[in-house]
């Protein structure tokens, strides 16, 4: 996997006169996790929008490896190379793990499928599906129902979903919540595998998690960016700490 460079200059989003984001301008470099902290409200999930193209943008450019989506479609994002995961898990009930997997193979390869074949009857739809399965973890679990596994392996199996298409860049939302502490090591490991020659940012509300596993941190307020950093910077710059930790400066 070679690229993944995001670059976004000058972003700005707005909901009539709300500016959600105002002049967001970063570079993210492949493989590297960065974390995106602040208030609610302070335009996370919004940035994280704007660049999978699920909100426009009112001004401002998005680049995956110099070429310009700013104007493409969620779909053309995701062919492009940029995935996407949710605060609120996506994934197919009624159907088990390794089927979820495979309709999501299917999906990024094919445009039509016979309606009578199962998905799983296509050799590369099922090696790429269980290839994903083995990466999240998920194995033992290939043929149970989804809505049985756990709330951990739940988000596991939405993040496999995600991998399929085969992004250079990962955009997650919350990947560990409702996660137990007995799943945490898992989600996390989970999460530092994938990493590898991925761009990764990430929004996570678990603190020591995210200076855990992150090369660098975005401070957000107010829809723009108060300060970025190693996670020792951040936590020892005093705008932060007065600004989102609430202490004095």
């Amino acid at each position: 996997m070679t690229g993944g460079l995001l670059r976004c200059e000058n972003i700005h989003v707005a909901y009539g006169a709300f500016k959600a984001l105002s002049g967001i301008t970063h570079e993210f470099r492949p493989g590297h996790v960065y974390g995106l902290i602040g208030p609610n409200g302070a335009g996370k999930t919004t940035l994280m929008n704007a660049l999978s193209g699920h909100v426009p943008v009112a001004q401002g450019r998005a680049f995956l490896d110099d070429r310009d989506v700013t104007g493409l479609s969620i779909h053309a994002r995701t062919r492009a190379g940029l995935g996407r995961s949710f605060q609120i898990t996506k994934i197919f009930a009624g159907m088990t793990v390794l089927e979820n997997l495979e309709i999501a193979a299917f999906a990024h390869r094919y445009r039509v499928q016979p309606f009578w074949l199962p998905a799983g009857r296509f050799l590369k739809v099922r090696e790429a599906a269980e290839r994903v399965l083995e990466q999240v973890g998920l194995t033992r679990l290939a043929h149970r129902p989804a809505e049985y596994l756990s709330h951990g392996d739940q988000r596991a199996l939405e993040v496999g979903l995600t991998l399929l298409g085969e992004p250079r860049v990962l955009l997650l939302d919350e990947p560990l919540a409702g996660v137990g502490n007995e799943q945490l090591e898992r989600a996390i490991g989970l999460i530092q595998r994938i990493v590898t020659g991925r761009t990764v940012l990430l929004i996570e509300h678990n603190m020591d998690v995210v200076m855990r596993i992150s090369h660098e941190i975005l401070v957000m307020v107010q829809g723009q960016i108060l300060a970025t950093g190693s996670p020792e910077q951040v936590r020892n710059n005093p705008a932060v700490r007065s600004a989102y930790l609430g202490e004095e400066p």
